[in-house]
């Protein structure tokens, strides 16, 4: 594995290696491109989809926690990525449902119309069922300890049992899934170590 020095450790250096991957492949997406950044809760996922909009200002980015229906939202996903990504692989414009957390309730519907990339960042992401859509799948991972306390810094401590249950639902789905396995490159979600690529098949 390469050192920590070597560039690409942290999320710039990510997005480069990203960017350089989908600059080999043909779209996927209709006439463009579809990142997903999967990973479990707190591992760094959205920094690194802030820095691939900032390489590429054009890119759409779409937020997972837009499209759950609140804490127990993962297994109810397929429906919501259907309706976002096949009419975009089509040509099409997509469009979901956004989940308003404070009101527990769904709220506007966002179109997203067609373009040269699509970052989408969040748990389960990295959908099997739209796997024939996916340009570059990435995953994003850090220690558990580090990630609860990142997610309690940021929902609050009054929350820990939500996460907690949320950590369980994800790794049941991360394994039936096979995310991991199925990942272009592993990433570190602490900017210590570089990307990991996976071999070519």
């Amino acid at each position: 594995m390469a050192s920590s020095s070597e560039p690409g450790g942290g999320p710039e250096g990510t997005a480069s290696i990203v960017l350089s991957l989908l600059a080999e492949r043909p779209p996927t997406l209709g006439e463009g491109r579809l990142v997903c950044i999967d990973g479990p809760a707190g591992s760094g996922k959205t920094t690194l989809a802030a820095a691939m909009a900032a390489e590429r200002p054009a890119a759409r980015v779409v937020h997972m926690d837009d499209l759950y229906d609140g804490w127990d939202g993962l297994p109810r996903l397929t429906a919501q990525l259907d309706g976002l990504l096949r009419p975009l692989g089509r040509g099409e414009a997509g469009s979901y449902r956004r989940y308003d957390w404070h009101a527990g309730r769904y709220a506007e519907t966002v179109t997203v119309a067609p373009g040269p990339l699509l970052v989408l960042e969040g748990v389960g992401s990295g959908s099997r069922a739209h796997a024939d859509l996916i340009t570059v799948l990435a995953w994003v991972e850090a220690e558990p300890d580090l990630r609860l306390r990142r997610g309690l810094a940021r929902d609050g401590a009054a929350l820990a049992d939500r996460w907690r249950r949320w950590a369980a639902d994800e790794g049941l789905l991360f394994r039936r899934e096979g995310t991991a396995e199925r990942a272009d490159l592993v990433v570190d979600g602490t900017g210590v170590t570089p990307p990991r690529l996976r071999p070519a098949p």
